[in-house]
C-alpha cells in the first residue's frame, strides 16, 4: 500500500468520526467470488438434455450423484457423495444396491410450495427414467441404454406407441426398496457401472415436482442438492451461481498421493473447512481469446486456461513466465484426458458411406492433414499427436502406440485418390468426384481467432491435395444443434473423458448413439458388437484385445480423424487457493478459497 492511499484512509477515518470508523473496521468481509470465463456458450442446465462441457460444468455444481471423484487423488478415486457408503454389488455385476444419506435436501424452490424437500431413492428412479422418455430427446440416452437397466426399454417402447411416458409404472431394474435404498438391476454384467453413478452432472438427483413445475423451461431452472444454485442466467453472456443455503453439512477432505506436494499443501490448508468455501461464482462467456487473457492480467478473472495465442508469452518452453511468477501467479500444466477430432458425417452423399471410394476419400483427407504443422503453428506446441480415440489416463491408453492416424503423407494421399477416381477431370486444378460431379468439402467452424487459424491450416492441407473447401461459420451451440440434426458434413471438436474408462470414447461411434453422442452417424455391426462385448468384460487382456480390434476398425473406415491430445496451462492468481483441474468430472468451485486480494497488489 503506498503512502497516498494510507493518507487518504486516515483522513477519511477522521472525517467520519471514531464511532463510525470503529464500525467500519469491524464490518464483515465481502463475499468470496470466483470469476472466470467460458470460451464457448452453454446450452442449458437440465441434466438430461445437456452434453457439452460448459453446461455440464455448471450442472456438476448444482446437482449431485450417488458418488463422486476425490478432488485431489490422482489418477482418481471414487467415493460416496449422496450415497451412504459404497454400493453392494452382486458377483455378476448385475445388481447394485445403494443406500442414501438421510437429511439431504434440495435447494429451496417455488416448485416445493414452501416445504423443505428431502432427497429420497425415488428421485434417482425418476432421474434415470427421464432418459428413456422420448420427449426429452436426451443425447446421453444411448449411453445409458447400453447399461441395460431392466424394464426401462419396455417402458420406452410403450411411450413411443402411446405418446405418453408412464413415470409411475414400476420396472424391475429400478426400484426404491424404501425411502433411502435404491436397487438397480442390469440385463448384463457391467463391472464399471459405478462410473455412471459418479456422473452427478447428468445422473444426479432430480425432483419430479421441479420438472413438472417448469415444463419446457426446465433448462433455465436447475434445482439440485449441490453446493450452488443458479441466480442469474443471461444466455451466452453471463452465468451466476451463489452458495446454496440448504447444502448439507460437508467439509473439505481429500486423499492426494503421498508424493504430491501441491495436493498435500492444499489438504493441509483446507482440510475441515465447511463447503462450499466461497459464496458466489460468476462465469462470463468470452469467445475471443484476447479479452479473456487481458481480463486475467487485469485481475478481473481469478483463473484462466491460457489461450493458445498467448502460450509462448505465458509459458515459454512449458515454464511460467518470470514476470507472471513475480506477481504470484501459479501454473497448473497437464496433458488432458481428451481427444480432438474431425468427424465425417457418414450419411453425407460426398464424404459418407462405406464403399471403397468413400473410405479412400476420408483416409486421404486424414493422410493430407499435417498434424505437426497444426501443433507447431496453431497449438504452439501445447498438444501431442493422437493415435486413436483413447484419451490419456483412461483405460487402454498406450503412450507408445503408433498408428497411421498420425501420419502425414501427401504423396500417398494423392495416390489413394487417383486410384479410386477422385481426379481432376477438367484440368482446373481441383479434383472431381468419381462420377465427374464437383467435389467441395463443407467444413463447419466457429468465428473465433483459434478456429480461424485452424481453418487456414486445414484449408492449406486440402488445397495441396487438390480439394476445394467451403467453410461454414456459426456459433458453437448452433453448430452442435446442426450436427445433431445431421446437417454438418465435417466438423472439428473435442471430447474430454468424463470417467477413467474407455467406453465413453467408443460410444461416440456406437451405432445406436447415431445423432446423439455419435455425431458422425457411424454404423458398423462389427464395431457395435465389439463395444457391447467390452461393456460386459472386466478389465484385462481379453477386453484390451477387443479395444485394439475397435481401434483398427475405426482406422480402417475413418469416420473420425483424430488430431491431438491437448495440454492445458491453467493460471491462477495467488488469492485463489486450492485450484486443481479435476482429473475426471468438473467439480472444483466448492473446493477452492478466495483470500483477500490486497496481497496481489504488493
Amino acid at each position: 500500500m503506498d503512502r497516498r492511499t494510507f493518507s487518504g484512509l486516515a483522513l477519511g477515518s477522521a472525517l467520519v468520526g471514531p464511532g463510525l470508523s470503529e464500525a467500519l473496521a469491524q464490518a464483515k468481509p465481502g463475499p468470496k467470488v470466483l470469476r472466470y470465463a467460458f470460451p464457448v456458450a452453454e446450452t442449458g442446465f437440465d441434466p438430461v438434455q445437456v452434453s457439452d462441457t460448459y453446461s455440464r460444468t455448471v450442472t456438476d455444481h448444482i446437482f449431485e450423484g450417488l458418488y463422486q471423484y476425490d478432488y485431489l487423488a490422482r489418477p482418481y478415486k471414487v467415493k460416496p457423495c449422496l450415497a451412504d457408503g459404497m454400493p453392494e454389488v452382486s458377483e455378476d455385476f448385475r445388481t447394485w444396491t445403494i443406500r442414501l444419506k438421510r437429511g439431504v435436501f434440495f435447494a429451496q424452490d417455488a416448485a416445493f410450495k414452501g416445504q423443505r424437500r428431502e432427497v429420497v431413492a425415488q428421485d434417482f428412479v425418476y432421474a434415470f427414467k427421464r432418459y428413456y422418455d422420448p420427449k426429452t430427446k436426451s443425447p446421453n440416452f444411448p449411453t445409458l441404454r447400453e447399461a441395460g437397466i431392466l424394464g426401462l426399454e419396455a417402458l420406452r417402447e410403450a411411450a413411443l406407441k402411446s405418446q405418453r411416458f408412464d413415470y409411475d409404472a414400476p420396472v424391475e431394474g429400478l426400484q426404491a426398496l424404501d425411502s433411502h435404498t435404491l436397487r438397480i438391476k442390469l440385463a448384463a454384467p457391467r463391472p464399471r457401472f459405478l462410473y455412471y453413478l459418479a456422473a452427478g452432472d447428468i445422473y444426479g438427483a432430480v425432483a419430479r415436482e421441479v420438472v413438472e413445475h417448469y415444463g419446457d423451461n426446465i433448462m433455465a431452472h436447475p434445482v439440485g442438492t449441490g453446493p450452488f444454485k443458479l441466480v442469474i442466467w443471461r444466455r451466452g453472456s453471463l452465468i451466476v451461481l451463489e452458495r446454496n443455503p440448504d447444502y448439507r453439512e460437508a467439509y473439505f477432505d481429500a486423499e492426494p498421493n503421498a508424493d504430491d506436494e501441491e495436493g498435500q499443501a492444499w489438504l493441509k490448508q483446507l482440510k475441515g473447512r465447511r463447503l462450499p468455501i466461497i459464496d458466489r461464482v460468476e462465469v462470463s462467456i468470452i469467445e475471443e481469446s484476447q479479452p479473456r487473457w487481458l481480463a486475467f492480467l487485469n485481475r478481473q478473472f481469478d483463473l484462466v486456461a491460457v489461450p493458445l495465442e498467448f502460450s509462448s508469452v505465458a509459458v515459454p518452453q512449458g515454464r511460467l513466465a518470470p514476470n507472471l511468477a513475480k506477481q504470484g501467479v501459479r501454473l497448473g500444466r497437464q496433458l488432458l484426458p481428451d481427444r480432438v477430432l474431425y468427424y465425417f458425417n457418414m450419411e453425407d452423399p460426398v464424404v459418407g458411406g462405406y464403399t471403397p471410394e468413400r473410405v479412400a476419400l476420408r483416409r486421404a483427407i486424414g493422410l493430407a492433414t499435417d498434424l505437426a504443422a497444426e501443433i507447431r503453428l496453431v497449438r504452439r506446441d501445447q498438444a501431442i499427436p493422437a493415435q486413436t480415440m483413447v484419451a490419456p489416463y483412461t483405460w487402454g491408453y498406450d503412450p507408445k502406440l503408433k498408428t497411421e492416424n498420425s501420419d502425414y503423407d501427401l504423396a500417398r494421399a494423392k495416390a489413394l485418390l487417383d486410384l479410386y477416381g477422385w481426379t481432376d477431370r477438367d484440368g482446373d486444378g481441383w479434383r472431381e468426384q468419381p462420377d465427374g460431379s464437383p467435389l467441395v468439402l463443407e467444413y463447419a467452424s466457429q468465428p473465433d481467432a483459434i478456429s480461424r487459424s485452424m481453418d487456414e491450416v486445414w484449408k492449406k492441407n486440402m488445397d495441396a491435395l487438390g480439394i476445394r473447401v467451403d467453410i461454414k461459420l456459426g456459433k458453437w451451440p448452433e453448430q452442435l444443434k446442426a450436427a445433431r440434426a445431421g446437417k454438418l458434413q465435417i466438423w472439428l471438436l473435442a471430447y474430454t473423458a468424463t470417467n477413467p474408462d474407455v467406453q465413453d470414447a467408443l460410444d461416440i461411434l456406437f451405432g445406436p448413439s447415431s445423432g446423439a453422442q455419435n455425431l458422425a452417424r457411424f454404423k458398423l455391426d462389427a464395431y457395435d458388437e465389439v463395444c457391447r462385448r467390452m461393456q460386459a468384460l472386466p478389465d484385462g487382456p481379453e477386453r484390451l484385445a477387443l479395444l485394439r480390434q475397435a481401434q483398427k476398425l475405426v482406422l480402417a473406415y475413418a469416420p473420425h480423424k483424430y488430431t491431438v491430445h491437448r495440454i492445458a496451462n491453467d493460471l491462477t492468481h495467488r488469492h485463489l487457493v486450492g485450484y486443481r483441474r479435476p482429473a475426471f468430472g468438473r467439480q472444483f468451485w466448492h473446493y477452492v478459497d478466495i483470500e483477500p486480494k490486497a496481497a496481489d497488489r504488493t
